[in-house]
């Protein structure tokens, strides 16, 4: 199929584009790589009035150090360029790993960390790890700017906090802690598929071994990423064990998940899924962390 008609921009200024984006309000869409929104306009899913290139927005393509370990990354960032940047596996590992479950290497040099996130696909890994990390996004409009935490971001269905006026332009990670660890788990009928269930855990321990802080975010199992809250608050304070962490995994995926039925798995198949995940993702993290479990 083709897409309805539509005028299209190519700003080569962030200003411009803010501008563009102002103008026309919701009867635009902005065109990061273009993964998503190509195929849901060639099927008319989305039928813009208005196209706007962010492509020639130099300005939005960037990984830099941050704040003593920390990365800001620029929303038009590829992808694969976050794959294969070192700066990127030393600071952030668990963004650097979770790369090669995304799609395949064809979607991943068109695709952008901007674009994916603001996206909001349920079903996506970068939201999840985004909040994960505990991330900062950073949006802007003509009038000026805010700072969203990554958990905050999400609200629905493909619905984020970004005003109709605003759009993402940044990414910042704070520094990852000394005695941390992750880990990205998935499920997937085939390699580049999308997750039936997956799981993004960072925890880090104390000087004497207990849980300091944990986050599980998983994603395919909601409406945006889900965290398991009870599962985490379980964890805090706690030496981990091998029966805490069956414990924790068997309360993310019977508590604090809802999953939905649908053609891919039932909701019985996507919590047990979601509890040998967990598992395995907090075994690893533990283990990263300097645990002996």
């Amino acid at each position: 199929m083709k897409p309805a008609p539509f005028r299209y921009f190519a700003p080569t200024t962030l200003d411009e584009a803010l501008a563009l984006v102002a103008e026309y309000g919701d009867e635009a869409k902005v065109l990061a790589g273009g993964q998503s929104l190509i195929p849901t306009m060639n099927f008319r899913l989305a039928q813009p009035g208005v196209l706007i290139d962010l492509n020639n927005i130099t300005e939005l393509f960037f990984v830099q150090p941050w704040d003593a370990g920390g990365l800001r990354i620029g929303a038009m960032t590829r992808q694969r360029t976050i794959e294969r940047e070192p700066l990127i596996r030393e600071r952030a590992p668990l963004l650097h790993a979770t790369m090669p479950h995304i799609a395949h290497v064809q979607i991943r040099n068109r695709g952008t960390i901007g674009g994916s996130l603001a996206h909001a696909d349920p079903a996506a890994e970068l939201p999840a790890v985004a909040v994960a990390l505990d991330a900062q996004l950073r949006v802007q409009n003509q009038s000026g700017e805010r700072w969203i935490a990554a958990r905050d971001f999400y609200v629905g269905l493909f619905t984020t906090d970004l005003a109709p006026d605003e759009m993402l332009v940044e990414i910042a990670i704070p520094p990852m802690p000394a005695r941390t660890g992750w880990s990205i788990q998935e499920f997937a009928r085939r390699r580049g598929d999308y997750a039936i269930v997956g799981i993004a855990a960072m925890v880090t321990l104390n000087q004497v071994g207990q849980c300091n802080t944990a986050r599980l975010v998983l994603l395919s199992v909601g409406e945006g990423p889900v965290t398991a809250h009870q599962a985490m608050e379980m964890l805090l304070g706690e030496r981990p064990t091998a029966s805490l962490v069956k414990a924790a995994a068997h309360t993310a995926a019977m508590v604090d998940i809802d999953p939905n039925q649908d053609i891919h798995a039932s909701v019985a198949y996507r919590r047990h899924l979601a509890q040998v995940l967990v598992q395995k993702a907090l075994i690893q993290a533990f283990q990263q962390a300097g645990a002996i479990l």
